[in-house]
């Protein structure tokens, strides 16, 4: 059943929650990704009021997926309400909140070459344009054995361990970069809970 995800073991007082979901969604996920490449974009940040492209902050290829797309978005959007209702149970003040939802624009698959990866300390709500930004998700599609995220004040890194989706707060309180791999390329999937407008 989706509500019996294993849990990976974070301090509760991270705010960072884990569950892992099944492989053959992550395996699809890759396929997806590798059979659309081509429409795939370089990653890009947010930076004085402008989206740029710079490989030395974030190095990846982008593609842009709906949560309804298709039977394995699907199942994958699924587990992923599975992960939250986990969440929520495991931090109830979030009840607390104006009705939100899994943000219109969909989710990220992304990939990141050997060397790549978001390289930079960031988080994922600075300013007006991203305002309405409540919890980040991001699952890891394959194993990478150095290829985790650091989350600064928490001084936690998350493994890249198939399948582990992680939920954590927007804010700055939750900065974090890239755990950079220079043996294996990573893939993640990457998106937003955001209020409802």
């Amino acid at each position: 059943m989706m509500s019996d995800l294993l849990e990976h073991n974070f301090p509760k007082e991270s705010f960072i929650g884990g569950w892992y979901i099944p492989k053959n969604i992550c395996d699809d996920l890759i396929s997806h990704f590798q059979n659309n490449k081509h429409i795939s974009k370089p990653g890009h940040i947010y930076l004085n009021k402008k989206n740029i492209i710079d490989l030395k902050t974030k190095e990846s290829s982008d593609l842009a997926c709906k949560f309804y797309d298709n039977n394995f978005t699907q199942t994958y959007t699924n587990y992923l309400h599975s992960c939250l209702v986990n969440y929520i149970k495991k931090y109830k003040s979030i009840e607390y909140y104006d009705k939100f939802s899994l943000q219109d624009s969909g989710f990220m698959i992304q990939h990141y070459p050997i060397g790549g990866g978001f390289k930079e300390w960031h988080f994922e709500r600075g300013g007006n344009y991203n305002s309405n930004r409540i919890l980040v998700f991001m699952t890891y599609l394959n194993d990478v054995d150095d290829g985790g995220t650091e989350f600064y004040y928490q001084n936690i890194k998350t493994p890249a361990v198939q399948g582990l989706t992680i939920i954590w707060p927007s804010d700055f309180t939750h900065t974090h970069r890239g755990q950079i791999s220079n043996t294996k390329e990573k893939y993640i999937l990457t998106g937003w809970y955001a209020f409802d407008k």
